[in-house]
């Protein structure tokens, strides 16, 4: 899993993205890549790897698949009843390395539970893709 890596080595795979930005766009070498990753509507290397372990995170919670991931995952349950119990939140557990905390059990819950409930609450797949990368490009690039 990338989630978690050292920043050192999210920049090397920034870098090698940024490389082919400049590639696809036959822009120069020196030119700034921000404004050519957001024309060609990619996200940066750490959002990217937010949005896999979310879509993995969705399918897991709606269709349990895959099947060897399910089990990892538990829904928060809830003894009082209040209005963030119908937001469909994870249970986070302890982890007391940091390496333990790149684990998918640790890290899909702490994805899934920091995006705001505007995307978590979607019926399809298709729509929760869409809403879930328009909310990474924003924060990428606004």
């Amino acid at each position: 899993m990338l989630h978690g890596m050292p920043s050192g080595n999210i920049q090397k795979l920034q870098h090698v993205q940024n490389s082919a930005a400049r590639i696809v766009l036959q822009a120069p070498r020196r030119s700034h890549t921000k404004p050519l990753l957001c024309q060609l509507h990619w996200l940066l290397v750490q959002h990217r790897i937010t949005y896999k372990l979310a879509v993995l995170a969705y399918q897991v919670r709606t269709t349990s698949t895959p099947a060897y991931l399910s089990p990892l995952i538990r829904l928060r349950d809830s003894v009082r009843v209040l209005r963030s119990t119908t937001s469909t939140r994870f249970t986070e557990p302890f982890a007391s390395t940091a390496f333990a905390k790149r684990a998918f059990r640790c890290s899909a819950p702490a994805t899934w539970n920091s995006l705001p409930r505007t995307v978590t609450d979607n019926d399809s797949l298709g729509t929760f893709k869409s809403s879930l990368k328009t909310f990474l490009f924003s924060l990428a690039f606004n």
